[in-house]
């Protein structure tokens, strides 16, 4: 369905919006009609925009397993979803489609101010804080896609973290695409006071269908003074969904705001967390990992802006390309005339597992003052012949061989993830390389 102002003013009335709210909306659908498609990156050619569908009406958000629609509960079940709430969460959302299908907040957190919901809920119960931070960090005017999302969004988290509340257990939302040819277009904001800390784990499947699916996600973290987010994405979606995201956060003094970046799955892949370093002593990083299979694209890579003095950044980027695939590297580190003293490092490494796939690194460095240092590395290569050849003189079929050598060169991405996230990731990395064959 082609995208009219009609379309985005039943998404408002739908879901029972101020007038703010549809205006907001209507402004943005305006910016997307006008902006130009990106000029950089992956064709976007072949994606069609007037076969998306761009909303569909849940059965309202539930608050215990059992009351879910047990079709829907069922696909959960298999991704080990409520499982994984009950082991080791300290709370859950779940979203199909374009709504909220389940949610909770441990009470521990709750009785503590902790606000854990979708954004359509936290629209409606905290409007004040929700229009107070929506947008500040991402305007629709940044890019096409960010303008789009802002005008048909639906769904996405909205987490608040009062002054000096430390979760000692990670926040999990959940976006789940089964329903061909739906767009998928959540926001999330994630606000952090001062002195708090917070691990919010992002994770996302679609089945594979002939039409293509469309997710333009956009994402916003406020870290206040001293404050500490860690965001972990592990994107896991079908061969025909292109998944264009927009995140940035902004970190305050001596705050700090870490991005674990895991894609694999999509036909095409353009996202490039960011850390707006705002306040002194601030600290930023980015690790990314990107696989690309047949014709795959992962346009992948990590953006920071130094506006302070004394802040630091890290933007790490590991990628493998089988089967034809394509993984590019991009990296952009803006240091500003004002922040003195501040220092960058930035590494990207590219295995290739055979001779027909690509592995690109295309990074951009600007320092406005002579007190600041940025350091690049960069690499890119075959699977060592030799060390394939040492472990299958030890018994391993060049099969298990090459997955070992896989999981050795994505080991620091890996050991940032959580227990039961680490060995979720090694599966799907095997599915993606399992049949490769150099």
């Amino acid at each position: 369905m082609e995208l009219s102002a009609g379309v985005v003013n039943h998404i408002s009335s739908a879901k029972k919006e101020p007038e703010c709210m549809l205006k907001r909306r209507m402004d943005a659908y305006r910016l997307f009609s006008e902006m130009p498609m990106p000029k950089f990156g992956p064709s976007l050619a072949p994606m069609k925009l007037d076969e998306i569908e761009w909303y569909s009406e849940g059965t309202g958000k539930k608050r215990d397993w059992g009351e879910v629609d047990p079709a829907i509960r069922e696909k959960f079940e298999k991704l080990g979803v409520p499982e994984a709430e009950r082991k080791f969460l300290a709370g859950l959302e779940a979203q199909l489609e374009s709504e909220a299908v389940y949610g909770n907040l441990k009470k521990e957190w709750e009785s503590k101010g902790v606000i854990f919901t979708n954004m359509d809920e936290a629209l409606q119960k905290h409007p004040e804080l929700v229009k107070r931070y929506l947008g500040k960090a991402i305007p629709p005017s940044d890019n096409k896609f960010a303008a789009l999302t802002d005008a048909v969004w639906s769904g996405g988290s909205f987490l608040y973290v009062p002054r000096g509340v430390k979760l000692d257990a990670p926040l999990h939302a959940y976006f789940m695409i089964s329903k061909e040819g739906i767009g998928q277009f959540e926001r999330t904001v994630i606000i952090a006071e001062e002195g708090s800390s917070v691990h919010y784990v992002e994770g996302c499947s679609a089945p594979l269908f002939p039409r293509s699916n469309l997710h333009t996600g956009v994402v916003e973290i406020f870290a206040e003074k001293n404050a500490h987010v860690r965001y972990t994405t592990l994107q896991n979606w079908s061969h025909n969904v292109y998944n264009l995201v927009t995140q940035r956060g902004i970190a305050k003094e001596n705050a700090t705001i870490e991005w674990i970046d895991g894609n694999m799955g999509s036909l095409t892949t353009m996202k490039y967390p960011t850390v707006i370093l705002a306040g002194e002593g601030a600290k930023g990083s980015v690790l990314s990992v990107s696989v690309a299979s047949g014709k795959q694209n992962q346009d992948s890579g990590g953006k920071v802006v130094h506006l302070a003095p004394n802040t630091s950044s890290t933007i790490i980027s590991k990628s493998v390309s089988s089967k034809g695939g394509v993984a590019t590297f991009r990296a952009s580190v803006d240091i500003k005339p004002e922040a003195k003293n501040s220092n960058s490092f930035v590494k990207c490494q590219g295995l290739m597992l055979d001779g027909i796939s690509k592995n690109n690194s295309i990074p951009k460095f600007l320092v406005g003052n002579g007190d600041s240092f940025v350091s690049h590395e960069a690499s890119a290569g075959r699977i060592s012949e030799k060390k394939l050849f040492y472990l299958m003189s030890r018994g391993l079929s060049r099969k298990e061989a090459e997955e070992l050598l896989v999981v050795g060169f994505l080991e620091s991405f890996l050991k940032e993830l959580p227990f039961e996230y680490a060995v979720e990731f090694n599966r799907l990395l095997q599915m993606e390389i399992g049949t490769q064959a150099i």
